[in-house]
């Protein structure tokens, strides 16, 4: 099974964890979870950073995350995906990102999430604004370059920094 949500809520990575266990009834066959947060940090590109405004298109961001999701699925063996992506205006601390992967077996489940997690940074279409100390705001202007596997590398989607 995959869970995508994009959301300008903010959230409780381990209470997701928790709820989508307890609504999808993760039993015996789940041999491994892996379990990837990423945080805002308070800095980048050796810039103190105050808030980060992320952007995205909807429906189309949604669709890719899924293609992103589905294709794992069918390269490893894997059982379920849930991933939760914020979006909208946040501060150092704040979750950013949860992706959960659960396999049978540990090996795929790492695998697998950190190729999702690749894919996210470099070619998922979110776009980030981050709010400086000192009152300057910039785009940021690259995608993070990762060995992820989901699209050929060249084709570069979005500002993931």
């Amino acid at each position: 099974m995959v869970s995508i949500e994009v959301t300008d809520k903010p959230f409780d990575p381990w209470k997701e964890v928790a709820d989508y266990e307890a609504r999808n009834s993760v039993d015996g066959e789940h041999g491994a979870t892996t379990v990837f947060v990423g945080t805002m940090r308070d800095f980048n590109e050796g810039d103190a950073v105050e808030a980060l405004e992320l952007e995205h298109y909807e429906g189309m961001t949604e669709e890719h995350l899924s293609k992103m999701a589905d294709s794992l699925m069918a390269q490893y063996d894997l059982l379920d995906v849930m991933l939760v992506h914020r979006i909208g205006k946040m501060h150092p601390g704040e979750p950013i990102v949860l992706v959960a992967i659960w396999t049978a077996h540990r090996a795929e489940s790492f695998k697998a999430c950190s190729t999702l997690v690749e894919d996210l940074k470099s070619k998922a279409p979110f776009w980030k604004k981050e709010y400086l100390k000192g009152g300057k705001i910039r785009w940021v202007e690259h995608n993070t370059i990762g060995p992820g596997n989901f699209a050929d590398e060249s084709q570069e989607v979005g500002n993931n920094g």
